[in-house]
């Protein structure tokens, strides 16, 4: 599988593609960090990280991309640019057809290194050490980025095939039931 993971924000958007499978090793195949002056108006900044993004997009067609949900802060300009951002990485993928899956920052941080109150010292570390690289990625949102990728490898990867096996198990004809009982789902009718 491989993951572009996006962490969104309109003056550092960080991007990392790694390849991997729940079992296996993982591979960092690109890290970097798109970057917009925050002298531009808004549109424009949008624009150029799109026609970024798109290009990451092409240049590694992703089976998913993993987005960091936006959370709610203090700053409401700094949401908002995180928000934006967070939508053009979503259109870039689903405008190719790619799915798109949403983590929060608890969530990469507890699969990335066992907490979910980790600080990004400590992401970075566990990114370098798990993608075997020999420095930790800069700036922080490049670690970020690959973080998200490692999360939905391995928490994506584990729910894609339990939702496989649920709907596996749908799938079978069932035996027949015996008289009187209603089968999973199913609502009895009188």
């Amino acid at each position: 599988m491989r993951v572009l993971g996006v962490d969104p924000g309109l003056t550092r958007c960080g991007v990392g593609v790694v390849d991997g499978d729940l079992g296996r090793p993982l591979t960092m195949v690109e890290v970097g960090v798109i970057r917009t002056a925050s002298s531009l108006p808004t549109p424009e900044r949008l624009l150029l990280l799109q026609t970024e993004l798109e290009d990451w997009v092409a240049r590694h067609r992703p089976d998913v991309v993993a987005i960091e949900r936006v959370f709610a802060d203090v700053n409401v300009a700094s949401v908002m640019g995180t928000a934006q951002a967070s939508a053009v990485a979503m259109l870039a993928a689903v405008s190719r057809g790619i799915p798109v899956q949403m983590h929060t920052p608890t969530e990469v941080k507890a699969a990335v290194t066992g907490s979910g109150r980790a600080d990004k010292t400590q992401v970075a570390a566990m990114v370098t050490r798990l993608l075997r690289l020999p420095a930790p990625p800069r700036p922080a949102d490049a670690a970020d980025a690959l973080a998200l990728a490692i999360c939905h490898i391995w928490r994506g990867g584990a729910q894609a095939r339990l939702d496989e096996a649920v709907a596996r198990q749908q799938a079978r004809p069932s035996a027949a039931s015996p008289a009187g009982t209603v089968a999973p789902g199913r609502v009895a009718s009188r």
